[in-house]
């Protein structure tokens, strides 16, 4: 498994959530997500301008094996999708915690981030999953 970045929060649904420098909250999953669904062939992204509520599914990734909804980490509106992933839904499978992100939030409460695991609880919950 890929190492986990130590500036991520995680839902324990596997969504990861970054503060970017001008205080947006990028969200993609993780490489563990990815890696458990497989080689991704669709994303359906959330429409910009959409409010979003913390824990709700805002966003789809399929793959051959599945379908799993993306639960935003945070609420607010949705300022950006990453449309890369309109033709190269398999971004996501090659760089889960970088060029594979799927959307940003401005949060509307960003004290929300802290009920979210850190990077170390994450893997703790992995790894738990694993056996």
């Amino acid at each position: 498994m890929s190492e986990i970045p130590g500036d991520l929060k995680f839902l324990k649904s596997h969504e990861w959530a970054r503060v970017e420098d001008d205080g947006l909250v990028r969200v993609g999953i993780s490489d563990h997500a990815q890696g458990q669904l497989g080689d991704l062939v669709y994303v359906e992204l959330p429409e910009i301008g959409a409010s979003v509520q913390a824990g709700h599914g805002v966003a789809v990734v399929e793959s051959v094996k599945a379908a799993s909804d993306i639960y935003s980490p945070v609420s607010g509106e949705i300022v950006a999708v990453n449309e890369n992933l309109n033709d190269k839904p398999e971004t996501i499978n090659e760089d889960a915690f970088g060029e594979g992100w799927i959307f940003l939030v401005r949060a509307s409460d960003r004290g929300e981030l802290n009920e979210l695991l850190d990077a170390d609880a994450y893997a703790e919950l992995v790894e738990n999953e694993d056996h």
